[in-house]
């Protein structure tokens, strides 16, 4: 296994997922809070994302998760998902539900969703993009569909970094992730589903829809987030995230 991460602070563990517009370093702004408050915080970057290579044989996502965190011989955590490391989250709560004790899903995806008119453009149009070698169009269209309102030049510009090194390094990729059937039922972890009002209709849907899918899971609506709020508002977002571990993965 090649994946590159970093281990933060002492306390029960906390795992961040990042987003496929970024990389692990999306999370810069939440690891001092999180390890002030008393956490083991765990971050890596998805294969062919940050300083994690391409793969070069079948994988998952979610399986990666799940070895990482064996080999670290973490036995209970909690996940904190942006996006596609949102779906991630579902995937692993779902299939190790002894383990997972909070979920936390910020403008996730869902494992099987079909994209909605509006996703489906932003991929048909990215693709295109793509295909005609206009990887800083590709970029730029990233930003444009991804970040808020509030999003300021800084974080902007990270993620433009972030986004562009994924699209370069991902060119030469053979592989995908490969997902599996999930039965989120089975979650038993308590669950935060959050969107943002300025977010596309897939995910705004994802999150109001989970509460009905996963026992006890809530939803709560930002009304200034776009798809990243982590990014757009961090220190809004970090209380957030504490506030809820607080009380269902206490670091105490």
């Amino acid at each position: 296994m090649t994946l590159s991460y970093d281990i933060h602070g002492d306390g029960p563990t906390v795992v961040l997922l990042h987003s496929s517009v970024c990389d692990r370093r999306m999370w810069d702004p939440q690891v001092p809070g999180l390890t002030e408050a008393g956490y083991r915080v765990v971050r890596f970057d998805f294969r062919g994302f940050g300083e994690t290579p391409v793969a070069d044989r079948p994988y998952s996502d979610a399986g990666d998760v799940c070895d990482l965190l064996d080999h670290l011989e973490c036995e209970r955590y909690a996940l904190i998902g942006s996006s596609h490391g949102g779906e991630v989250a579902l995937e692993v709560a779902a299939t190790r539900t002894d383990a997972v004790a909070s979920l936390v899903l910020l403008c996730a995806g869902m494992p099987g969703h079909v994209p909605g008119p509006e996703l489906r453009a932003f991929i048909e149009r990215e693709n295109a993009l793509l295909a005609a070698d206009d990887v800083a169009g590709a970029v730029q269209l990233n930003l444009a569909t991804w970040m808020g309102p509030e999003a300021k030049p800084e974080a902007r510009q990270l993620v433009r970094v972030m986004q562009r090194h994924a699209l370069d390094t991902q060119r030469a990729a053979r592989f995908a992730s490969a997902g599996v059937p999930v039965d989120l039922a089975r979650i038993t972890a308590p669950c935060l589903a959050v969107s943002g009002a300025h977010d596309l209709a897939d995910f705004r849907e994802i999150a109001v829809g989970l509460p009905g899918q996963i026992p006890g899971a809530r939803h709560l609506e930002l009304p200034w987030a776009g798809h990243v709020p982590s990014l757009e508002r961090p220190d809004e977002v970090t209380g957030l995230l504490i506030d809820f571990l607080s009380t269902t993965f206490p670091a105490q």
